[in-house]
């Protein structure tokens, strides 16, 4: 997945809003969708377009275009039935992905079994690491240092696997530094610039969150 898809979100909540204010500050095209008018005036100069609608309305989401949709982001919990249905929805639209939160085991067995791709958690996965995770897969794990730098381990990509650090000069080339390798679970925090790196490894590095976008 990357920026230039177009995502939409349902509820408006913590976990919605900081989804949606992540992916929005990347530049992803972002349709985000409550009931609350308030928290959709909340949203409406951040994202590309806020819209109060019920999810439970099947007239106001045929209206909403969500065929038109690459990612679908359900982060309602409080109501089971708008949960379940907006799942649904993105599913019988058509949308490819649709990731959906859950506050419990039962929730997400409904979840999966109408068509949910990924189900989340978020007790144990924030708002902000599942935006990155959408805008890349190559994403493991993110740390906020400040408003522009993230700390992050990202996978090993295809095209770096049998070159070195050295030769691949991904300070200059990238903009982000390496700070460490993962291996088997093993981090090597002084990794030799002229280690051959493979497909098994990680990359734990820093970098400004526009350089990490294009990771």
């Amino acid at each position: 997945m990357n920026k230039n898809q177009s995502f939409i979100i349902f509820g408006l909540g913590k976990f919605g809003e900081s989804i949606a204010k992540e992916l929005s500050l990347a530049g992803a095209d972002v349709l985000a969708v409550d009931s609350d008018k308030d928290r959709v005036h909340e949203m409406a100069d951040i994202v590309t377009r806020a819209v109060v609608a019920d999810v439970c309305d099947a007239e106001a989401m045929h209206a909403l275009g969500i065929s038109n949709m690459d990612v679908a982001i359900i982060g309602i919990t409080g109501h089971l039935d708008a949960s379940i249905l907006a799942t649904i929805f993105c599913k019988e639209a058509g949308v490819p992905f649709i990731c959906a939160k859950a506050k419990d085991t039962i929730h997400t067995r409904i979840l999966e079994k109408v068509g949910a791709d990924k189900i989340i958690i978020p007790e144990q996965e924030s708002g902000i690491r599942i935006a990155r995770h959408l805008l890349t897969g190559n994403i493991i794990d993110i740390v906020e240092i400040s408003e522009t730098i993230r700390m992050a381990e990202i996978s090993m990509r295809p095209k770096w696997a049998g070159h070195t650090l050295r030769e691949l000069d991904l300070r200059n080339k990238e903009n982000i530094n390496v700070i460490a390798l993962r291996q088997n679970g093993e981090i090597n925090v002084t990794p030799d610039p002229d280690l051959i790196l493979n497909e098994k490894m990680s990359l734990l590095i820093i970098a400004e969150q526009g350089a990490l976008n294009r990771v």
